[in-house]
């Protein structure tokens, strides 16, 4: 029985009862799956998003077999490849770091760190056919800070386990995204980035770059309650959880362990601003299960609450949102925006879209690969089965509570 197969059948009970506690009316708690019902889910679905990449990247045909669907397919077939590897495993990679164990979560890791050690060491070799373009500008320099997120985000199973020519090669190809010239967005977070990685990897950065976006964020694009502008201007999208608080935090834990000035007194200022934007995430979540379709990417699906993933996985939710709260929310986001038709072709890869196949809800900068950033919405299975977040019973969130006339307490805004 193929992996896709086997998850189906592992998580099939699971997925009927998250699904029909998403959409029923009012479910109790009783009535509801448990945390370790929700994990399967999880786990099941995000081996689906990831095996296709992961697997033929590690037997070097994932340049022959990913399809290239895209708006702009002469662009799509240019940077598709790192973009599907660099978005999956940055969002694979906390639960990749868990390690092996005798449960079957536990061996099904370990077959997927053995299974992606062995496809990055594919893409960084110049004679694999897989080998990946990190230096052509500009869409690479995106995907590899995508994959030095991912690299920093499992630091024992992922650059612990790449043998030392692997592990130099990665390292030449990080530098050669140095020659892209990050335009001013969020784009300045991925030079950041990767020299964040390459100063944890090798003691060593172009320390313009690591602390220009940075330093721009923090003094002129901070709009105030937990958001930032996506440049000099705001845009009403998810960029905020996409890419623009999850890269400000890991860079700066980085950088707070380097002890580059500056990073110890704004990091606590930023993991203030990120548990407030993780409640806001929280809020949007409806009763059934679904969240606003607003702004460009939205193809990304629950990349959407990529920073609120992360807030769980690095135990900076705020005060007013439980764990449990938080692990009932995205489940029920998971569990029905893949179960969607048309989410994911005959052979298993992604379609472009939010809730199936969608592919005028895209950019024609958004391809196949593009959609795979919908992974980093499963930080939070990087927590280990016995933490809060998978552990506590059944919990409503913020929305399901409002609309079903629940005392909810008021939502205020943070001052810094």
């Amino acid at each position: 029985m193929n992996v896709r197969r086997k998850m189906a059948v592992y998580a099939a009970s699971a997925l009927a009862a998250v699904t029909m506690a998403a959409c029923s009316e009012r479910p109790t708690a009783k009535e509801s799956s448990t945390g370790a019902d929700d994990r399967r889910v999880w786990v099941s679905t995000l081996v689906q998003i990831a095996d296709p990449v992961l697997n033929n990247l590690a037997d070097n045909t994932l340049r022959a077999n990913m399809p290239q669907e895209s708006l702009d397919k002469d662009r799509a077939g240019k940077y598709s490849h790192l973009e599907a590897v660099g978005r999956t495993v940055c969002g694979i990679a906390p639960w990749l770091e868990l390690g092996a164990d005798d449960t079957e979560e536990g061996q099904l890791r370990d077959k997927y760190i053995r299974m992606t050690l062995k496809g990055l060491a594919n893409a960084v070799n110049p004679a694999s056919p897989d080998y990946l373009d990190f230096g052509t500008p500009s869409q690479p320099l995106v995907d590899a800070a995508f994959l030095a997120q991912g690299l920093l985000r499992a630091p024992r199973q992922l650059w612990g386990g790449m043998d030392d020519v692997t592990r130099e090669r990665m390292i030449t190809e990080l530098k050669r995204s140095r020659g892209i010239e990050p335009t001013r967005n969020n784009w300045l977070l991925f030079s950041s980035m990767v020299e964040a990685a390459l100063l944890e990897f090798t003691g060593e950065c172009d320390m313009e770059r690591l602390t220009y976006g940075i330093d721009t964020f923090r003094d002129q694009w901070y709009v105030g309650d937990g958001v930032y502008a996506d440049g000099p201007k705001y845009h009403a999208d998810y960029y905020n959880s996409f890419v623009i608080h999850p890269m400000l935090t890991d860079i700066l834990l980085v950088m707070a362990k380097h002890q580059i000035a500056g990073a110890d007194a704004f990091l606590p200022v930023q993991t203030e601003r990120l548990s407030r934007y993780a409640e806001q995430l929280e809020r949007m979540v409806s009763p059934e299960g679904t969240y606003p379709a607003v702004g460009r990417s939205i193809v990304y699906r629950v990349g959407a609450f990529h920073a609120l993933s992360q807030a769980a996985l690095i135990h900076a939710l705020p005060t007013t949102v439980t764990p449990a709260q938080v692990r009932c929310a995205l489940t029920a986001i998971i569990a029905r925006q893949f179960a969607a038709p048309g989410t994911f072709d005959e052979k298993g890869w992604l379609r472009i879209g939010f809730a199936g196949s969608q592919i005028n809800m895209s950019e024609t900068y958004i391809n196949t690969g593009s959609t795979y950033l919908c992974a980093s919405g499963f930080l939070a299975l990087g927590l280990p089965d016995s933490d809060p977040f998978w552990i506590g019973p059944f919990t409503p969130w913020t929305g399901w509570k409002a609309w079903n006339g629940e005392d909810v307490k008021a939502d205020h805004a943070i001052g810094n």
